[in-house]
């Protein structure tokens, strides 16, 4: 008998031993990597010629650990909703494997190097709009705006989509029209996108007691809710075309991928399968990655009509 305790004892351990992974999922790399993506593409837009090496490297890292910094903070605010949701009970902070406290100084320490790379190698601006971008979703989304109202996300976008535009005053040092216009698609995507994921999850978000759209107005409104932004998306992102910013390799391939988010937008309303949310989902993700990356072969690829 005191072999088994002993044994369960070494076990439960062994599960709560905290290594460098906990730490590193903490930085939600995945959605880190696609904002570097979108920052990338600032840059690359931001200028005719290449861009200069230590701008990029720098302006990257600065930016990625600034965002890394505000995925932890996040999982420290939200570890009580965490804890009660299927999809992030196992998280780090809301296991307990990795304390507050610790969760916070990582943070800081992320937050602060990243703020230093980008005022010494970049440029002041980017390096307080990364900051502010910071404060935005890890402060007034996360502590305020996600508790606060079903708009949480559409007000709350803003800061995940000023990527491209801290790119592009990386590069210039200054604010420019185009920029704002990339910083427009991405917050059009933003409420299509994360509403599909709240559909399918619109229970574990009851449970939580965190009023998401679904929770709020119901899973039909939701589902109509994410078929008119994405036809406003599909409008949105016509501009960059149509003011001369891009060509017609940008125009061709982010028309193709409109009609496939449409597309699932559509069933996602009128022809669900217990499904079609998190597929909706997954795809609006290739969406903005794709669109990104069209975006950055038309720069170097311009071919008009």
């Amino acid at each position: 008998m005191a072999k088994s305790v002993s044994l369960h004892a070494r076990t439960s351990r062994q599960h709560n031993v905290v290594t460098w992974r906990d730490y590193y999922e903490m930085t939600k790399p995945n959605v880190v990597m696609l904002l570097l993506l979108t920052a990338l593409v600032g840059m690359c837009l931001a200028t005719p010629s290449w861009v200069n090496a230590t701008v990029l490297i720098c302006g990257l890292l600065g930016i990625g650990m600034l965002s890394a910094s505000a995925a932890v903070i996040n999982h420290v605010v939200d570890h009580k909703i965490d804890s009660v949701m299927a999809r992030t009970f196992n998280r780090p902070v809301a296991k307990g494997k990795v304390s507050v406290n610790n969760a916070l100084w990582f943070a800081g320490v992320l937050g602060v190097v990243g703020f230093v790379v980008l005022a010494l190698f970049v440029n002041m601006l980017t390096a307080w709009l990364t900051l502010a971008s910071l404060v935005g979703y890890a402060f007034i989304y996360t502590m305020y705006l996600k508790r606060a109202t079903p708009q949480n996300i559409v007000i709350g976008g803003l800061a995940g989509a000023a990527p491209p535009l801290l790119g592009w005053t990386a590069v210039t040092g200054e604010i420019h029209a185009h920029a704002l216009l990339l910083v427009l698609i991405i917050f059009t995507w933003t409420p299509p996108h994360f509403w599909a994921l709240a559909i399918h999850r619109e229970k574990d978000y009851a449970k939580a007691k965190v009023p998401m759209l679904p929770v709020t107005h119901g899973v039909s409104f939701t589902k109509t809710s994410v078929l008119l932004y994405t036809v406003l998306l599909g409008l949105v992102c016509l501009l960059p075309y149509l003011t001369g910013m891009s060509d017609l390799i940008y125009l061709i391939g982010s028309s193709v991928l409109n009609i496939g988010f449409l597309y699932y937008a559509l069933k996602l309303k009128f022809d669900a399968e217990p499904q079609t949310a998190m597929k909706t989902f997954r795809f609006s993700i290739i969406h903005l990655m794709v669109l990104f990356v069209v975006l950055l072969l038309d720069h170097y690829i311009p071919l008009s009509l």
